[in-house]
């Protein structure tokens, strides 16, 4: 599947970046401009709160599916120690994919998603958070990685300000 130029998405990532009141704006610019370039129907950021070895969904735009809000305990998973520990992208292809990595699986498939595109959010040789893409059953490919990590690297700013600021 050909997707669009991520260029011109990119660059209203980057001009959201400059805007005050982060990282609101930024994370809102994420959302629009990885759904144009890479496509999603569900998509959150996951902030990574290492002391307190906690995790945080800081972003969702299916609020009410999805409330952002309060921390829960990390599990040492195969899926956190691929994309939270190693740092590489995790697609799940399928609902069984899905099942296998997430507790919340019948939610995730009643919301019209049965694949999955984790991207981690690194800086200085540690994994910040994630982005989650979530869309229908064979979506992403190797393809979307590239671009997807090129949006995750814009995201790095704000994750670290949802972190200084605890």
């Amino acid at each position: 599947m050909t997707r669009p130029d991520p260029t011109p998405h990119i660059a209203s990532v980057v001009a959201a970046a400059a805007d005050g009141g982060q990282p609101g704006p930024l994370f809102s610019a994420l959302d629009a401009a990885m759904g144009h370039a890479i496509g999603h129907r569900l998509f959150t950021i996951l902030v990574v709160h290492p002391g307190a070895n906690e995790s945080q969904r800081y972003y969702s735009n299916m609020p009410k599916e999805y409330p952002v809000g309060g921390r829960k305990p990390i599990n040492q998973t195969h899926w956190f120690q691929r994309v939270l520990g190693a740092g590489q992208c995790y697609i799940g292809r399928s609902y069984a994919d899905i099942q296998d990595v997430f507790f919340d699986h019948e939610l995730i498939r009643s919301l019209g998603c049965e694949s999955v595109l984790n991207v981690p959010v690194r800086w200085d040789g540690r994994s910040l958070g994630t982005i989650n893409l979530l869309h229908h059953a064979n979506y992403y490919t190797e393809s979307d990685v590239a671009v997807a990590e090129t949006f995750a690297a814009l995201a790095a700013p704000g994750l670290m300000k949802v972190i200084a600021e605890g």
